[in-house]
């Protein structure tokens, strides 16, 4: 009786198990590494973002507040005729980044508004009411000023 050769090698069953083990080992190792991405990027939308965007809206409540407060006292000691004006600094950044100020007069409300992104604190002018008109913008950045003239800006 003539014995036919098997065209697989001897150990076909060791060399593919050997194989698969391989195969499992990259697709669980590709799995816990998208894994892990995605939870980073919700760890720093969660836990970092929104605690710095609260930060960020109570110093932009701050500097409203201080910028109104300033407004205020400009117009209150402001001559009938002639002009004057205030410098007065505030932080040139909160939280390592900019900001701007705006203020803003619809109607009889006038407000001091604070912004960067989507973070936005409006805080109203108070005590100087609908008889003077106020507007203009800054930044944080540098010495910023505040005139009144009483014949009116162009």
């Amino acid at each position: 009786m003539r014995r036919i050769p098997s065209r697989e090698p001897p150990h076909s069953a060791g060399n593919e198990t050997g194989v698969a083990n391989l195969i499992e080992y990259i697709i669980i190792s590709a799995v816990l590494m998208a894994l892990f991405v995605v939870i980073l990027l919700l760890v720093n939308a969660n836990f970092m973002l929104g605690p710095a965007n609260t930060l960020a809206y109570s110093a932009f409540t701050d500097v409203g507040n201080g910028v109104s407060t300033r407004i205020v006292d400009t117009y209150a000691i402001a001559p009938e005729t002639g002009n004057i004006s205030s410098r007065f600094d505030i932080p040139d950044d909160i939280g390592g980044r900019g900001y701007s100020v705006e203020i803003s007069s619809s109607g009889s409300a006038q407000q001091v508004i604070v912004m960067r992104d989507n973070v936005i604190t409006k805080i109203s002018i108070a005590g100087i009411g609908s008889s003077r008109r106020a507007g203009g913008n800054t930044t944080g950045a540098g010495m910023n000023i505040i005139s009144y003239d009483s014949g009116g800006f162009a």
